[in-house]
Formats: structure tokens, C-alpha cells, sequence
């Protein structure tokens, strides 16, 4: 049976170095972003006929659950959520923080991870054969959060208990839902926040470190594995990061 993976904010970073593992290994994978063009260059590094983009934002309900009904209306059911949309927003002191940045984090961060757990539940639990996979992406953010972020900190935390709710609630249905948390893959994104702050980044002592870094190809081995475990066995949470770059306490 052809299984099918969905994977969010694919266009780009660590969304496009999962979704090609996961066509080169039997999954047919549908890429979610909000840009077709970005969203088409991530489909041609998969294998041809592997992939279905389409664009969507997932912050908004109606584009969400209009992705989600062309995938059911194509494919007829959704073996694997990668939950991996996401903003890191403005690195600034909290009480600088505008409400609208905090806002923009959350409807990405949090409210579109919620979004496309419920569509991809709501088929998983009512597909034959039932049941499926979530996986979201969290942060080492969610333990251990970096000066100056607190609308990332806050919605990876929140990250933490949608994914402990999901896997209580998803048991009856056979719906496995877990959480990859990831340390300095070498993305666009973190490369921007590196460019931006030559000196370094921002520790809890207040000095700046040049952290290390790792392939982003490693978080995507990562996703491959625990979305090819039988649904009978699920990591509940996986921590991926450089070696050498500062975690428990920052330091």
C-alpha cells in the first residue's frame, strides 16, 4: 500500500531536507508552504512523481483544511504528519517585544501546528486502515531557551504539551504523535540569525559564542526513522543537536 507523508514549511531549511529522505524511502510526500515556487524547487530534488506541492499558509483554517481534502480527495488517506512549520521572529529584550511579532510567531508556531494535527488526526482516525503518525518539530527552545526569543521559547514549550495531548488522545485511534527536537541544523534560518550577529550568539551570561553547527541532512535521517516505525512503537521525543554547542543551562 502507497503511504503518504505530509510535510509543512517544506519550501525551505529543514521541511525540504525531510521531505526527500522520506520519497527515497517508499513515501509519496506532500509539500506544504506557503510559496509554489520554493515549494517546485523542493520537488525537483525528489524522485520524479514522488511529490505533490501545494501552496497553503498554515496559519489560516480554510487553506489548511483545503489542503488537507485535496490529499484525501488524491490519495485517500495520510500515513505521516511532519508538523515542521515555523518562525524564530525578532531576537529582541522581552519588554521590547511588539504584539505583533509575538502574534506572527504564534499563528505559525503554534495555532498552524495545531491546525494541521487536527486535519491530519481527523483523517487518520476515520482512514481504513486507521491510524497514522504525527510528528512535530520542537526545539531544544522548549528545555533550554536562548535570551531574547521569547515568542519561539513560548510556542515550542506549547510545542511540548500539544504533542503530550495528541499521543493520550490519538491511543484509541491508533494515532502515534511524537516530537524531534532540534540544535543548530545549518538552515537558512539559523545562517541569517549567524550572518546578523557576527560576534556571535546571545548567551544567558551575556556573552556572544560562535556555536556549532551540523549537517541538516542528519535531522532528516532522523524524521525517516521514526516515521518508519510500526505504529505499535513511537519515540515520544527525540533531541538532535551539534555536538559542541551550548544546551543544558546554555553553557
Amino acid at each position: 500500500m502507497e503511504k503518504v507523508a505530509l510535510v509543512t514549511g517544506a519550501g525551505s531549511g529543514i521541511g525540504r531536507a525531510r521531505a526527500k529522505p522520506p520519497a527515497e524511502n517508499g513515501f509519496t510526500t506532500v509539500l506544504l508552504g506557503r510559496k509554489r515556487e520554493t515549494l517546485d524547487e523542493t520537488a525537483s530534488k525528489a524522485p520524479n512523481g514522488a511529490t505533490l506541492a501545494i501552496p497553503a499558509d498554515v496559519g489560516n483554517e480554510a487553506e489548511v483544511a483545503a489542503a488537507f481534502d485535496t490529499v484525501r480527495e488524491k490519495f485517500g488517506r495520510l500515513d505521516v504528519l511532519f508538523n515542521n512549520a515555523g518562525t524564530f521572529g525578532p531576537a529582541v529584550p522581552f519588554e521590547e517585544l511588539e504584539k505583533t511579532d509575538w502574534d506572527a510567531a504564534v499563528a505559525v508556531n503554534l495555532t498552524g501546528a495545531f491546525l494541521c494535527a487536527r486535519a491530519a488526526y481527523r483523517m487518520m482516525k476515520d482512514q481504513t486502515p486507521r491510524g497514522g503518525r504525527i510528528i512535530n518539530n520542537g526545539s531544544i527552545a522548549a528545555y533550554a531557551p536562548r535570551p531574547h526569543t521569547a515568542p519561539y521559547a513560548a510556542t515550542k514549550h506549547g510545542i511540548s504539551g500539544l504533542t503530550k495531548l495528541i499521543s493520550i488522545e490519538g491511543r484509541k485511534y491508533d494515532i502515534a504523535c511524537g516530537q524531534i527536537d532540534i540544535g543548530n541544523a545549518t538552515t537558512p534560518m539559523i545562517s541569517n540569525i549567524t550572518s546578523r550577529r557576527s560576534a556571535g550568539m546571545l548567551q544567558p551570561d551575556g556573552s556572544r559564542v560562535m556555536e556549532p553547527q551540523m549537517d541538516v541532512a542528519h535531522t532528516a535521517s532522523a524524521v525517516v526513522y521514526m516515521a518508519q516505525l510500526p505504529l505499535e512503537a513511537n519515540v515520544q521525543f527525540l533531541t538532535i543537536m551539534a555536538t559542541n554547542m551550548p544546551y543544558l543551562g546554555r553553557g
